[in-house]
């Protein structure tokens, strides 16, 4: 039973930088078996912008990120970068990735990836409706001398 979308791993490993720390916890909350091959560190990385999107890149700032790489028993590799100071979030991102890569992908992306995906898309959804309340209707009304 292979119910899982069609999703890249660059797909999953953006889910899983932008899930909150503690609905992953809660979703996956057991590490498997793993050696670590870059232990979480926390360092920054430059972020680039450019100019209307299109235009010449500049760099806009520093962002903190938190990395992470680590090898379970049968050598798949898994890594993680997530945004800020989270050590555990790098690691359970890793540990999630890692076993993406083979036979329990259907099963983490069932119980996983689907509701992270899902708590996404309500996020979304609650930030699309809030700006919604603030839209301004702009009318103009025909004028004598205009007709």
């Amino acid at each position: 039973m292979s119910n899982a979308p069609e999703m890249t791993r660059r797909d999953w490993m953006g889910l899983l930088a932008r899930a909150q720390p503690a609905r992953l916890a809660e979703l996956f909350p057991e590490l498997p078996a793993h050696r670590l091959t870059r232990a979480p560190e926390i360092g920054t990385v430059m972020v680039q912008g450019r100019t209307g999107g299109t235009g010449a890149p500049f760099n806009l700032g520093e962002v903190t990120v938190t990395r992470c790489a680590l090898q379970l028993g049968d050598d798949r590799v898994g890594h993680a970068y997530v945004q800020g100071r989270d050590k555990s979030h790098a690691l359970r991102a890793a540990a999630v990735d890692a076993l993406l890569q083979g036979a329990e992908a259907a099963r983490l992306h069932r119980d996983v990836l689907a509701p992270l995906a899902e708590d996404e898309a309500q996020a979304r959804q609650a930030l699309a409706e809030k700006a919604a309340a603030t839209r301004v209707e702009f009318f103009t009304l025909v004028r004598g001398e205009d007709a």
